[in-house]
């Protein structure tokens, strides 16, 4: 059912929420961070983790109080009942299992139709690493137990299982808001996660282009996950085992494969 806010309110909502990580983007695509963006330190990762809670917290509920979306606008509700704990853990390996086979689908055909070499597609990757460096202290993580935990927890389930959740969320209800004609359907739902996704792809440029595919494709993942549902929840939970699962394993990767800068 279309909402009966005005127009304009759901503008601010959209332009809020929807557009909260595009200064972000602008900001790591010019300017190229001395640090990991999560500082080394227990104490300086909380900090910035707080920080990071209460701006979105505020552009959230500026958001919200413009719209006044409702809890299933937001699809907060919580379903599907206690399934959702191993949904999200099912999801999560599915995930993970999704973009490993894309990766050699894609690798695959690029050698098989000839469009690409095995020396040149190792030589892009050679050229162009994520750059996790830039996200994560990777000494840090091997080092620093309070950091390594913090990593797993606070930073995998609430910075960005939680938080990024309830962006994909509120953007989806604002653009159903906006533009029923084009979102409201299942089909359009489905366009708007697309669309959602490259956005978040896009916020993961500063990490190079090999890693904001890989943030698109999941963020495509997660987004059906949500639409599927109409919660947020299983989603959140496949988000945070993702993020966690990454970073234990960064460290055993960081050994192996030094990143350039670190």
């Amino acid at each position: 059912m279309q909402s009966q806010v005005p127009r304009w309110r759901w503008w601010i909502h959209f332009l809020l929420i929807g557009g909260y990580f595009f200064p972000g983007l602008i900001q790591g695509l010019y300017f190229t961070p001395r640090h990991p963006l999560l500082r080394h330190s227990g104490q300086g990762l909380l900090i910035l983790c707080g920080l990071n809670l209460v701006i979105f917290t505020i552009v959230f509920l500026l958001g919200w109080l413009a719209s006044r979306a409702t809890t299933d606008e937001l699809l907060l509700r919580w379903r599907p009942g206690w399934w959702v704990l191993p949904l999200g853990v099912g999801y999560s390996i599915a995930i993970r299992v999704g973009l490993a086979v894309i990766g050699f689908i894609t690798v695959l055909f690029l050698l098989i139709t000839q469009l690409a070499s095995l020396e040149s597609l190792q030589d892009f990757a050679m050229r162009n690493p994520p750059r996790i460096d830039r996200l994560v202290d990777l000494s840090a993580l091997q080092t620093n137990r309070t950091y390594y935990w913090l990593s797993l927890t606070v930073v995998s389930f609430v910075i960005a299982g939680l938080r990024e959740e309830l962006w994909r969320a509120a953007t989806l209800a604002g653009m159903r808001a906006l533009w029923p004609r084009a979102f409201m359907s299942r089909r359009g739902e489905s366009i708007a996660i697309v669309l959602i996704a490259v956005a978040f792809g896009a916020a993961h440029l500063p990490m190079g282009a090999l890693a904001a595919v890989a943030a698109g494709l999941l963020g495509l993942f997660l987004g059906v996950i949500l639409i599927v549902h109409q919660s947020i929840w299983p989603a959140v939970i496949a988000h945070g085992l993702f993020d966690a699962t990454t970073f234990a394993l960064l460290p055993l990767v960081a050994s192996k494969f030094p990143q350039p800068g670190a």
